[in-house]
């Protein structure tokens, strides 16, 4: 009988373990998280900060999914060394894991940029579950919150604060929201919205020196200015956990590499999810974590399931507002396309040779999933239904 050892809780390595049993119905498989809960949305964290949802709410997988699936879940374990000859992981509380296949599906970390003071007592990231904890409990006395940088979970921390009566603003380097989503009309249609609910912005400009002799007091920007403030979350962006890669030897550049089966350098081991690079890319979205963890988990337990990429599509709700993109969304211009906006949406198809290859809806995202299809078909557009 062979042991299915996964490490990381999150949607890859969740996926991958429903994929193996569903391939193999006897082996052992056992998943090991650092984290305290086992697999929980991570994009509901907001929800949890402003008090809308419990903490039972954000679980994905109730504990009765595992019992049927006879998947073992061991938390709060670090994985602190291995041997990928002898083919055992080492954990912090000493407990050894022997595998006949390993998943590294460790996900990423904030990333926190090299800013004076980002050390100080009233500095945050949010990642987990517990970043949302320290986050509920230090703004109980805090009402002036500032958001370094303009991320995805940045924002709707911001915004669950903000429904809670704090002040809430936001400081980008970018000259935009939402860069990696938006052009320049997205995100400007998203800001003005966002300002008519109460953040203010400092746009194209960057954080020098976090203020306050015991804890935060305020920041100065590069330009000089200083903005007073009580409690700071910086929301810069994710790194990939490299660490257990590197451990085991693996080949990383940005990640660690994957070929189509998601298969590293070393016969035994894949990655996936936030963790894995595949054709020099790094994904970070749940749609390609999903499908990473569905190929690693299928052929880890002898099956035969090809990774060819995935299409570049988010859709979110940022501080209520629907938001959804895909593919090119051509922020030079390079390519024609399709504009419609109203005081309260935007919507734009970006198309190369009649084709779909990209779209970008804020305020109503109707037809998204038409319009994603379309681009991975390459559809042309007189053929799509908008």
């Amino acid at each position: 009988m062979k042991h299915y050892v996964i490490v990381g809780n999150g949607i890859a390595g969740t996926a991958a373990a429903e994929q193996i049993r569903n391939h193999d119905e006897e082996s052992k498989i056992t998943i090991l998280t650092e984290e305290d809960l086992p697999f929980y949305y991570r994009i509901r964290l907001n929800e949890y900060i402003s008090g809308d949802i419990n903490e039972e709410s954000l679980l994905a997988r109730k504990p009765e999914f595992y019992k049927e699936k006879r998947i073992n879940v061991e938390t709060c374990v670090r994985v602190t060394d291995a041997d990928p000859d002898k083919q055992f992981v080492v954990c912090n509380n000493s407990k050894t894991f022997n595998y006949d296949a390993l998943l590294i599906a460790t996900g990423s970390k904030s990333f926190v940029p090299p800013i004076n003071g980002a050390d100080k007592k009233g500095t945050f990231t949010l990642r987990t579950v517990d970043d949302a904890r320290k986050i509920i409990s230090y703004s109980k006395t805090a009402d002036n919150v500032l958001l370094i940088g303009g991320g995805l979970l940045g924002l709707e921390a911001g915004n669950a604060l903000r429904k809670k009566g704090k002040k809430v603003t936001v400081v980008e380097f970018f000259p935009r929201l939402l860069p990696r989503q938006l052009d320049e009309k997205g995100a400007a249609h998203l800001k003005m919205m966002m300002e008519d609910m109460g953040f203010s912005f400092r746009l194209g400009v960057s954080t020098k020196e976090i203020t306050g002799t015991n804890s935060v007091e305020g920041i100065v920007l590069d330009s000089g200015e200083t903005l007073p403030c009580d409690m700071v979350i910086i929301s810069a962006g994710v790194r990939p956990n490299l660490e257990l890669g590197e451990c085991l030897g693996l080949a990383c550049n940005k990640g660690i590499l994957v070929d189509s089966s998601l298969r590293t350098n070393r016969s035994d081991i894949y990655a996936a999810g936030d963790v894995a690079e595949f054709n020099n890319t790094l994904y970070g979205i749940w749609p390609a974590a999903m499908q990473q963890g569905k190929s690693a988990g299928t052929n880890m337990a002898g099956g035969s399931m090809v990774y060819e990429g995935s299409v570049m599509s988010n859709r979110l709700k940022v501080a209520g507002i629907e938001l959804a993109s895909a593919g090119e969304i051509d922020v030079d211009n390079k390519f024609d396309s399709q504009i419609e906006e109203t005081e309260t949406t935007y919507r734009k198809i970006v198309l190369e040779d009649n084709r779909v290859i990209g779209c970008i809806m804020i305020g109503d995202t109707t037809g998204f999933n038409t319009i994603t299809n379309a681009i991975n078909d390459k559809k042309d557009i007189k053929d799509v239904a908008l």
